[in-house]
């Protein structure tokens, strides 16, 4: 990929932002073309000797982009979260268990599924709230909820203008 110009800033994973940072770092990895790496793992062929010259380019090629997006992932760690993943091997890996570290099991996820469904069921725009603001607590539940695999054509859509104050009775009425 030619440079642009354009520096790229990897965005730093706290211990509140994992999905945040996964979308962003999906995009940077994918903007240094080293997503596919990432995404499909490098595996080291038992024998290099009898590789043919064309295999050890394409062998060499894929070494550069593995350490290169682990580079990038070691990038937006901090120092406690680099020493959980500093014996892996390859950017999958690394990926793969941040990705657990940060999502948990499946038990750990729906747990996290429930929670996220009961913020939504509780969601109530409150008293003198901007519209705006309101909407933007809504919105980040629900690609909470769908980045943690939730399918929201199920949900249920009917509930969000009950949930306006009093002072809407005309969203309300045209809701029901």
């Amino acid at each position: 990929m030619a440079n642009t110009g354009v520096p790229f800033q990897v965005p730093m994973l706290t211990k509140s932002n994992y999905d945040n940072w996964s979308l962003r770092m999906v995009a940077l990895l994918g903007a240094h073309d080293v997503w596919e790496v990432v995404e499909k793992g490098h595996t080291e062929p038992e024998n290099v000797e009898s590789l043919s010259q064309a295999q050890k380019d394409s062998l060499r090629d894929s070494r550069k982009r593995d350490k290169k997006a682990l580079c990038l992932i070691y990038q937006g760690l901090d120092e406690d979260t680099f020493e959980k993943i500093s014996g892996v091997k390859t950017a999958k890996e690394a990926w793969e268990k941040l990705k657990i570290s940060y999502k948990g099991a499946d038990q750990v996820k729906k747990v996290r599924l429930q929670t996220l469904r009961g913020e939504f069921e509780a969601l109530h725009m409150k008293e003198g709230e901007l519209v705006s603001d309101y909407f933007s607590r809504v919105l980040t539940v629900t690609n909470n909820l769908k980045r943690n695999g939730e399918k929201l054509d199920e949900f249920p859509t009917h509930k969000q203008p009950t949930t306006l104050p009093s002072s809407f009775p005309y969203l309300k009425i045209g809701s029901e």
